[in-house]
């Protein structure tokens, strides 16, 4: 009851005609940026950092939730008719979306994918509701040692699991460590890594680098590698609707799939591509048409869709209830809390309880918008697919620039935000992940107070960390997920060696 209580209060908030607003632009612009291939959700709230800074928090939040889940949204259209994933986690949208829209079927396609996301991202949100108390109140145990744990497991999880090389990870992860660390230690009152710039004894503001990274760097990258791929987009003939046996194949991959791609992820390990690709070969197992799949199949995209939003929706619990970000977008969202000088976890179901109930209500709203907007203006989206790619990439630059510019009106941050582009445009280069450094540099100094504050509670005794139960845990499931990746990779090529690698030797 008091859980009902809190989510009327949260509606209550969330149905004021401001943060109505700022939901509807928030899912507008999270499908728009969903089309538009290679403009992904975390370039998007990046860039809208500095323009929402004079905001209310709760309604610049609910936007960029709306931005979040409508990007998912928005994704499966351009996978669909263009098969260009605009994310990872659509991948296998791709796969099956586009032969549908081959054989002419790009209406059902587009039905089963909006629906099914309609249908994950309603049940994903009432899981959210029901789950969210109750790992508050254990997240309310937790002192200065399981947090500091916490954190270590966010940055294992981050670095190893976002991107292809986990030494390409750790290197991004501790570059956001050491610019978290540039500036005045609040301890000890010493500039550290300022290298005698007094610019710098603030420190690096984190929509500077968020924007830095996500909208320059990958701007950048986008112009320099992608900008002369040639696309054929699919048209969509006949009608948009389903037939009787297209629901019929599709609501039972929709259940599955939201039950699938909630819990996946909401693990500090999961991620929306596992659930996807789970789904489908669950699917393709269940099936009384599997040699459709690879064909165009519709459970293919029915399933994955369904799983790819309720992760996106696991990701976003994890961050408010625990505070740790699972993806390069719940990063920037993260930033976005810290824009406002807060920290997302079970203190701020405390101390904000309107703020995290409102985000969490409009969740249920932005799904209905969404449904509402993707359907019928699905010729509008199409169009959108047809923006000079150029002219976008330099409107994103301007409005970065700007942006950095309208901070603090300072030389010193656009000179800041075009260094960290080109560094975010080398990492992308290189295929280093940028993730790990937003999470090191946001999380990096917060984890240095809650070591000292745990050292100082034990005398300087490091052994406190693996005495406290749920301490030593987490840390050892940060440890297994260090070190179990390159064993198991090490056992798996000793059974399967690679083919003429014995020729290979002179």
């Amino acid at each position: 009851m008091e859980t009902l209580n809190a989510l009327l209060s949260g509606f209550a908030v969330a149905m004021t005609l401001q943060n109505l607003l700022l939901g509807f632009i928030g899912v507008t612009l999270g499908t728009l940026v969903g089309v538009l291939p290679g403009v992904g959700p975390a370039l998007t709230v990046a860039l809208l950092l500095p323009a929402t800074s004079s905001l209310d928090p709760t309604g610049a939040l609910i936007m960029f939730a709306g931005i979040y889940y409508g990007a998912m949204y928005g994704g499966s259209t351009t996978s669909i008719l263009l098969n260009t994933p605009g994310e990872s986690a659509t991948i296998v949208t791709a796969l099956e979306g586009n032969m549908m829209a081959k054989r002419g079927r790009a209406g059902p396609a587009l039905s089963t994918s909006a629906i099914g996301s309609f249908v994950a991202g309603t049940l994903s949100v009432i899981m959210l509701t029901a789950v969210a108390p109750l790992v508050v109140n254990l997240a309310l145990k937790f002192g200065p040692t399981e947090y500091f744990s916490v954190m270590v497991l966010a940055f294992i999880t981050v670095s190893t699991l976002l991107g292809s090389s986990m030494a390409r990870g750790l290197a991004s992860l501790f570059f956001g460590l050491w610019i978290g660390l540039i500036g005045i230690d609040g301890q000890t009152g010493q500039a550290r890594f300022t290298m005698g710039i007094p610019e710098l004894l603030d420190g690096i503001d984190v929509v500077v680098a968020a924007v830095g990274l996500f909208a320059v760097g990958e701007t950048l990258y986008l112009a320099t590698y992608l900008n002369k791929i040639g696309d054929t987009i699919e048209q969509v003939k006949g009608s948009i609707w389903m037939s009787k046996s297209d629901w019929g194949r599709s609501w039972k991959p929709w259940i599955r799939g939201s039950f699938l791609g909630f819990p996946i992820g909401a693990m500090p390990a999961g991620g929306a591509e596992i659930p996807t690709f789970l789904s489908y070969a669950i699917e393709k197992k269940l099936s009384k048409q599997p040699e459709e799949f690879g064909n165009g199949a519709i459970e293919g995209v029915a399933g994955p869709e369904a799983a790819n939003n309720a992760a996106s929706t696991g990701t976003l619990a994890m961050l408010l209830t625990i505070g740790l970000p699972t993806s390069a977008t719940a990063a920037i969202v993260l930033a976005a809390f810290q824009q406002y000088g807060l920290q997302p976890g079970p203190l701020l179901f405390d101390t904000q309880p309107l703020l995290v109930w409102g985000l969490i209500a409009s969740m249920y709203i932005g799904n209905v918008l969404l449904l509402v907007l993707n359907l019928p203006l699905v010729g509008l989206w199409i169009k959108l697919l047809s923006i000079p790619r150029p002219l976008l990439y330099g409107g994103i630059l301007i409005f970065a620039t700007l942006g950095a510019y309208g901070l603090r009106n300072s030389w010193f941050d656009l000179l800041l935000l075009y260094i960290i582009g080109l560094i975010g445009f080398m990492m992308r280069r290189y295929d280093i992940p940028v993730a790990p450094t937003i999470v090191g540099m946001i999380l990096g100094p917060i984890a240095e107070q809650q070591l000292r504050r745990a050292l100082s509670i034990s005398q300087g005794d490091p052994s406190i960390f693996f005495t406290h139960p749920i301490s030593a845990t987490v840390l050892v499931i940060a440890f297994l997920l260090l070190v179990g990746p390159p064993i198991w990779k090490r056992i798996a090529s000793k059974k399967h060696p690679p083919v003429g690698g014995a020729t290979a030797a002179p």
